[in-house]
């Protein structure tokens, strides 16, 4: 496969990797869109923070995050604290619904991942864990196979 054909070939199974992420999240947890269910994660693996903060880490339009903390808090699922440095800045945080929430969810699809991936060998499964990571974080090309 030449590079240009592998790179649509990748654009195109992104995409749909992407489309059946968001439709199983739906299945999944409904209560929880994908996009809710990534900023909460967020808050928890970081121990709270801004919402201009997550828009910024997302590349995700304020207003969207917005809305989004708005569903979470509504939900009681997302609360907010005073910053210990600024105190006129509001950090935002799981509540134990909220991490309750989120367990049940995590655990969910990570249970949809492990049946989806059971039948890989083991080095399939790291070499694709590694190129994940390696795309998403964004840097360039590491030793070859």
């Amino acid at each position: 496969m030449q590079p240009a054909e592998a790179v649509e070939t990748i654009q195109r199974e992104l995409t749909v990797f992407a489309r059946r992420a968001r439709a199983a999240a739906g299945r999944l947890h409904p209560e929880l869109s994908l996009v809710s269910y990534t900023l909460l994660g967020h808050l928890a693996e970081s121990g709270g923070c801004r919402a201009t903060d997550l828009a910024a880490h997302y590349a995700l339009d304020k207003s969207t995050v917005s809305r989004q903390v708005a569903a979470l808090e509504r939900a009681g699922l997302v609360g907010r604290r005073p910053d210990p440095r600024d105190h006129r800045v509001q950090v935002l945080e799981p509540t134990p619904a909220g991490r309750r929430v989120l367990a049940r969810v995590t655990e969910s699809r990570r249970a949809a991942f492990r049946e989806r991936l059971a039948h890989w060998p083991e080095e399939d499964l790291a070499r694709f864990a590694a190129y994940l990571v390696r795309y998403n974080t964004g840097s360039g090309p590491g030793p070859r196979d």
